[in-house]
This record gives C-alpha cells, sequence and structure tokens, in this order.
C-alpha cells in the first residue's frame, strides 16, 4: 500500500517475541482498516501492510491453534 506516512506511528512487540533477540514481530495499532507489520530488529527496514479484518483473522486462527507447519 503506498502513500501512507508510517513515520510517527507507535510499534509494539508481540507478547510472543522472545527476550533474546530471537524472532520479534512489531505491530501497530494506529489505524483502523489497516495494521503495519514489521521486525523490531530491522526497525528500518520493510514493513508489511494487512487489511484489518484479515490481521484479525490470521491472529485468532494462531491462537486458536488452526495453523500449523
Amino acid at each position: 500500500m503506498r502513500g501512507i506516512d508510517l513515520s510517527a506511528v507507535s510499534w509494539r512487540k508481540s507478547s510472543y517475541s522472545n527476550s533474546d533477540g530471537g524472532e520479534c514481530v512489531e505491530v501497530s495499532d494506529d489505524f483502523a482498516v489497516i495494521v503495519p507489520v514489521r521486525d523490531s530488529k530491522v526497525s528500518h527496514g520493510p514493513v508489511l501492510v494487512f487489511p484489518a479484518d484479515g490481521w484479525s483473522f490470521f491472529v485468532s486462527a494462531v491462537k486458536g491453534g488452526q495453523l500449523s507447519a
């Protein structure tokens, strides 16, 4: 999605991210219809932007154990 200014958004680290510098995901709740997601280890790197309803579905599926590797 182009044209979205993400320079001033607030980020929160996932509660599932570990504290020893491993896999860390951050999301922003600053928008109503989109959810920006980034790697906290590369804070100036690329940001993925998901529709809010799609992100909500994904998080619910993960929490409910509906996704497997």
